[in-house]
């Protein structure tokens, strides 16, 4: 998978250095797509991601051009 990356999210990457691509790349294909609620054009994946066991939330786009964008994420627990 390719990814873009929003300025939110190369803002925020600064702080959540742990979440990497392998980690955005397991919850996109492990989980269901879901609509986000405030953009429309947007969607999301919640994955449990092993060995830690924490829950990673996902939003991105899909482009045209087969790959991602990653608007956020971060982890729910």
């Amino acid at each position: 998978m390719k990814f873009e990356y929003s300025k939110h999210w190369l803002w925020k990457k600064k702080y959540r250095s742990e979440i990497t691509d392998d980690m955005f790349e397991y919850a996109i294909s492990n989980s269901d797509e879901l609509k986000d609620k405030y953009w429309p054009d947007a969607s999301n994946a919640i994955c449990r991601i092993p060995p830690s066991g924490r829950i990673l939330k996902v939003i991105y786009k899909r482009n045209v051009n087969k790959t991602f964008k990653i608007i956020t994420a971060y982890w729910l627990d």
